[in-house]
Formats: structure tokens, sequence, C-alpha cells
């Protein structure tokens, strides 16, 4: 029996709201920043966004479990029984945000059998929002105004427009880009890459790169239910959930 995975993006698009208005609140004020275990940074920002998402998935759907970046670790032996949870970054971008340059998401996705049936992007500056659940497409909405249908950019224009991260660039991905041959780059943060190549304005991010599955969930989902593809360097779309560790392969998204 299929399920209609849509039923939830409502909610869930509330729940995301309510966690970029408690980041939001913290982001104009003079917030402390620690170092994880990882060396990556950690502000109050996360915390309340964790602690609000947590506490709103847990409400929507009790018999649904939540992993989230700011979880204690699980260990895959119990991870390994879940056919289908929601997988949350509540604050990607972090380093952005320190910046304070407004390119950081909340990005929520429900996995159904290793794949993202469900994702909601949430921009906290500007109050934008870009959603997607299976078999639904993608969509795209502006603070006040009515979700508009997008689409990836079919055919790639002589161009090639090149989305890349703003904080966290590579060799290998210079070398990539470097062999493209005509090419325009532009420097994005946060699941925002994934989010340009699903709206047609960027052609392809190649991420050569760690990541890890709570970046890249919710932004597959509204690529993929716009026409695109988020694939390993083996060609197969990235799984999430399928061994111990929650990094990801490298991979490209393109439309």
């Amino acid at each position: 029996m299929s399920q209609d995975f849509a039923q939830w993006l409502t909610p869930v698009r509330t729940i995301a709201a309510e966690a970029a208005a408690r980041i939001l609140e913290i982001y104009d004020t003079n917030f402390d920043v620690e170092t994880k275990g990882d060396d990556s940074p950690l502000t109050a920002a996360d915390r309340a966004a964790h602690e609000c998402i947590v506490a709103g998935l847990t409400a929507l759907t009790p018999d649904i479990p939540v992993l989230s970046e700011e979880s204690r670790a699980l260990p895959f032996e119990q991870r390994a029984a879940w056919s289908r949870y929601w997988l949350v970054d509540p604050l990607d971008g972090t380093k952005e945000f320190i910046k304070r340059n407004g390119e950081f998401t909340v990005n929520i996705a429900l996995i159904d059998g290793h794949r993202p049936v469900l994702g909601v992007v949430h921009v906290p500056v500007g109050n934008e929002v870009y959603f997607a659940a299976l078999g639904h497409g993608s969509w795209h909405a502006r603070a006040g105004a009515a979700p508009e249908r997008i689409h990836v950019q079919i055919p790639c224009k002589p161009e090639v427009r090149v989305v890349g991260s703003r904080s966290h660039g590579s060799d290998a991905m210079d070398g990539f880009i470097n062999r493209l041959g005509d090419h325009a780059f532009v420097a994005c943060g946060s699941s925002l890459k994934f989010c340009r190549v699903a709206e047609g304005r960027a052609d392809v991010y190649p991420r050569l790169g760690l990541t890890s599955e709570w970046d890249t969930a919710a932004a597959q989902c509204v690529v993929e239910e716009a026409g695109g593809h988020v694939v390993g360097l083996d060609g197969e779309a990235l799984p999430y959930n399928t061994k111990d560790s929650l990094l990801n392969p490298y991979f490209i998204v393109y439309g």
C-alpha cells in the first residue's frame, strides 16, 4: 500500500518555521561558539532548533524515531531496525550563521526504505522554504507568497553554472570544476546549494568532501522531485542508514 507522505508537509513546515524563529532570536545576539569533537562549531541556536524540532516531530508522529545532528550518537544496531525515521539538521551551515551571511537552513527529512521521501529546507533569513514529498513535486515559497512549483534547468546552458561551498572547498573540487571548460561559479552555504540546482539557478553541485547524511537528505528530496539527481561517484542515488558511519560518500547534484 502506497503512503501519501505529503500529509506531513504542512505540519513539518510549521515545525521548521518555529525552529527558524528560535534561531533568529539568537542570531542577533552576541552568542558564544563552542567546538564539538569533530572540530565543527556549535551554538545555542543549534541546540534551540534541535529541541524545538524533536519536540514537534515527536508530537506529530510518536511512533517514528528522530535522528538529529545534535542527538546523542546511536549505534547502527539500533538504527538498522528503523524502516522509517526523521533525519534532521537543526542548523545547517553553522559557519555561515557565525559569519552572519544568512546562508544557513533548517533541514527536516523523512527517510523511508533508505531514501528521502519528504524534505523541508527552511531559510530563516528571508523566511523562505523549499519543500517536496515523493510524487508531489518540489515547491518554493517566499514570505507571505503562495508556493510555486520548481524544476531543474533542462537542458544545461552552454556556460555550466556550478554552485559550491562557501566554507568547505577542496583540491578535488577545484580539479573537477577546471575540467568543465566554460563555466560560471557561484559560492553558496548550506543545503541552499541543492536548492539552487532544484530551482534551475545552477546546473551542478559537486561535493568532493565530507558531509553527513543529515546535511543532504531533505534537500535531496527537493532536488529529485524537481527532476534532478543526487548521486555518488558510482552513479547511484545517495542511500541512508545503510552502514555504521553516517558520513556520505562524495556526490554530484545535477539537473
